[in-house]
């Protein structure tokens, strides 16, 4: 960092230290952000942070853009060098904050990834071995997660009792501890039905937690996403956490393009987080038009 921007950066990184308790990893991070600004500033002939005005701001961040530097990074450079002018501002170091209402590049929305049905029905329909109670618990942890779409949290918290086998129903504690009561499929049920049966192979003292891992305590979502990594990359398919989660959401919302009872099934508290799925609708429109559309198709020359 120029010489001219040191002193004042050390001493806003010694108050995230010091009183913010940030981590030496956030802290090293917000160094490098203000190193990028400085540098900046100093190549364009300014002498100190008191120089540095909205329009170096706007210069710092083509900078940014022109290294390659994405959507995503640019909105943190953006955000740590607000909190720093901030911090200048509460100390009577300056006046204004050059940052102030600058916006940050848009970050794409990278839509999430999902298997389609076929892929889906290779996964769930797989041979289980039934006389193993791990794998018959694998099998009933996929099959529920790809039924009612939980998240892995919430798939590792769920209780015994939280499982309604005759009303094909369970109870779900979500993000925010919201509760929401959920559909189950048939093949969901009899896979836990088939689990609820060889639980007690697991239970070593007395314990609620519906899946168990093999030493009998509760099944932690890491452990449940590496089972699920195991099951999948058996059959050559690579599954990553809450595939199954989206997998359930876009052929839920294909199949009945009812965005607002995916969004309560989902437990997203707001649409706009469901609407993603949209998009992946879209996508699966738009080929299936590529393909079948007569006029969809690019003009040959014996079109012509």
């Amino acid at each position: 960092m120029p010489a001219e921007f040191a002193q004042p950066a050390m001493d806003f990184l010694a108050y995230l230290q010091q009183i913010r308790f940030y981590s030496s990893h956030t802290t090293a991070a917000y160094q490098r952000d203000l190193t990028k600004l400085a540098i900046s500033a100093h190549d364009r002939g300014l002498k100190g942070w008191p120089a540095v005005q909205s329009d170096t701001i706007y210069q710092a961040l083509q900078d940014a853009r022109l290294d390659g530097l994405s959507a995503n990074s640019c909105q943190r450079l953006l955000s740590s060098w607000r909190s720093f002018f901030q911090y200048q501002q509460r100390n009577h170091l300056r006046d204004n904050n050059p940052v102030a209402g600058i916006q940050a590049p848009k970050a794409e929305k990278k839509l999430p990834k999902h298997l389609d049905t076929e892929e889906v029905k290779l996964l769930l329909d797989q041979a289980f071995d039934h006389s193993d109670p791990i794998q018959v618990r694998d099998q009933a942890m996929l099959e529920l997660t790809y039924s009612s779409g939980l998240r892995l949290a919430e798939l590792a918290n769920l209780q015994v009792s939280d499982i309604d086998l005759a009303d094909k129903t369970l109870r779900v504690t979500g993000k925010g501890n919201k509760t929401r009561q959920l559909p189950m499929g048939s093949k969901a049920c009899a896979a836990l039905n088939q689990w609820l049966k060889q639980r007690h192979l697991l239970v070593k003292t007395p314990i609620q937690t519906l899946f168990l891992s093999q030493h009998g305590r509760a099944i932690t979502p890491r452990a449940i996403q590496q089972r699920m990594d195991k099951a999948a990359s058996a059959l050559g398919l690579k599954l990553h956490p809450h595939m199954l989660r989206h997998s359930f959401a876009s052929h839920m919302l294909q199949s009945s393009g009812d965005l607002r009872a995916v969004q309560e099934i989902l437990g997203h508290a707001d649409i706009s987080t469901t609407q993603v799925y949209t998009h992946l609708d879209y996508q699966h429109l738009a080929q299936v038009y590529d393909q079948a559309h007569p006029r969809a198709h690019k003009q040959t020359k014996d079109d012509t």
